[in-house]
């Protein structure tokens, strides 16, 4: 049971702490809050994760009619002390709910199935027959990650998120993959890039909102909480908030300073111009790009420039064995990085910079040697950067815009609560695909109440 003076403690906080717009008539809108991922304790287990994540960027990169608009918002979950961030969203009808990995690093959405078996162990997972608006697409899917593969079919569905509902929304599901893949309750993952990228071949949740004009601003934006550096943060913490239709005004100060995607989009990817180090500047080629990934924990780049890095970085060295790719350095030492990307100067905490510590002495920094395929971004920046900005994903003109963190968001890091649990909740705008094609869709949004679609997961590797 809750006591009384808890839940009234709750009450009494005011609506921006959760990432509610403010100043605003109320309309229909939701945002999806994030947990984090349980951190292994263990210095192997972690070292071992570091290795997963590094393969998974080499795998990962290698190679409607509309009526009315709305906007909305989730809270996330932060899990394993920034290793991850994640949600839920609901599919079928009657709608279940499933948790998912958030991800602007990739494009399709897919969930394991409930003919999955024995390789999906304890997660919950989607059953087709219970779904009286299930239809198969009878289309092969298969995706592989450094860490394993996923396949399936795909197939279309109601899906419910943040209180946008979209009918036949094209997504995979999943009957078959690697050991240890997915781990309860985590039951698939949702891609938050664009649809050029979708193996699925169908169009992203999001992009079939933005596109035919759903939100009252064509973007979604992320604010992600800071737990590295809290001895008494626990495994599951409050991560934040996305946006969807809006960007909220409590959660940055100053404007948004808008960086074009060049090219046609895919990745979320934008030009990086400078780097400092201590202070110092670390060369950058001209033509280097970008890619801002929420479903990576550090920030990878090209061996030369990570070797540059830690050259600024007294008594720094390359890591050997699980922790290949990365680089080891003196704790007692205050690391400080700055880049930017053509536009306004973002600074990374030190705290973020520090990944994870494997001795009394010796840290393990948060930038690590990764390669990428041609014509992929060559850096890939991730929630190391990301809890430092409110970061805005806009759909036309196609661009990432940066913020510096207001002192409300800045006050949710360590700053613990309750931790967000998942729920359907009630469908505030609801979109209809009236299109003959799957991959086309088109929308029919209506308003109501604003609606919370928290999310509780946890994610172990």
């Amino acid at each position: 049971m809750i006591p009384l003076l808890f839940l009234a403690s709750l009450l009494a906080l005011p609506a921006d702490t959760f990432g509610a717009p403010t100043n605003v008539v109320p309309v229909s809108g939701q945002a999806i809050s994030l947990l984090r991922r349980n951190e292994p304790r263990d210095v192997t287990e972690r070292g071992a994760l570091a290795r997963s994540q590094r393969d998974n960027l080499i795998a990962k990169y290698g190679g409607l009619t509309k009526r009315r608009r709305s906007e909305g918002y989730n809270l996330i979950t932060d899990q394993g002390y920034d290793s991850s961030y994640y949600g839920s969203l609901a599919i079928g009808t009657p709608a279940v709910s499933f948790d998912v990995i958030l991800d602007t690093g990739s494009s399709d959405l897919w969930v394991a199935s409930s003919s999955c078996g024995t390789s999906c162990g304890s997660i919950a997972t989607y059953n087709p027959s219970s779904s009286s608006t299930f239809q198969n697409l009878s289309t092969p899917f298969s995706i592989v990650y450094g860490s394993g593969s996923a396949e399936g079919y795909v197939a279309q569905d109601t899906v419910q998120m943040a209180g946008f509902s979209v009918s036949s929304q094209g997504f995979a599901v999943v009957d078959a993959v690697s050991q240890s893949l997915l781990t309860s309750p985590v039951s698939g993952l949702l891609g938050l890039a664009w649809e050029t990228l979708a193996t699925s071949g169908q169009m992203p949740l999001w992009q079939s909102l933005a596109s035919n004009s759903a939100w009252d601003s064509a973007l979604f934006a992320v604010q992600l909480t800071r737990y590295t550096n809290d001895s008494s943060a626990q495994d599951l913490e409050p991560g934040g908030v996305i946006n969807m239709g809006y960007t909220n005004s409590s959660l940055y100060t100053g404007s948004i300073d808008y960086i074009d995607i060049p090219g046609t989009p895919s990745y979320w990817y934008i030009p990086l111009t400078s780097m400092t180090v201590q202070g110092n500047s670390i060369t950058i080629a001209s033509g280097t790009t970008v890619a801002i990934d929420t479903g990576t924990t550090n920030i990878g780049g090209p061996a030369s420039s990570i070797e540059a890095i830690y050259a600024q970085i007294p008594n720094s060295q390359p890591a050997t064995g699980e922790w290949e790719g990365y680089y080891s350095y003196p704790c007692s030492t205050t690391v400080n990085v700055e880049v930017s990307f053509g536009g306004n100067t973002w600074s990374i905490s030190p705290a973020d910079f520090a990944y994870t510590q494997t001795s009394s002495t010796e840290c393990i920094g948060a930038f690590f040697e990764t390669s990428t395929g041609t014509g992929i971004p060559s850096w890939i920046f991730g929630d190391a950067f990301l809890k430092n900005v409110y970061s805005v994903f806009r759909y036309n003109p196609a661009s990432i815009g940066f913020a510096n963190l207001s002192s409300v968001a800045l006050a949710e890091n360590g700053a613990g609560g309750t931790v967000p649990s998942a729920t359907i909740g009630t469908v505030s705008a609801a979109v209809t695909n009236t299109s003959d094609a799957p991959r086309r869709h088109a929308l029919s949004a209506s308003l109501s109440t604003l609606l919370f679609l928290v999310f509780s997961a946890v994610f172990l590797l």
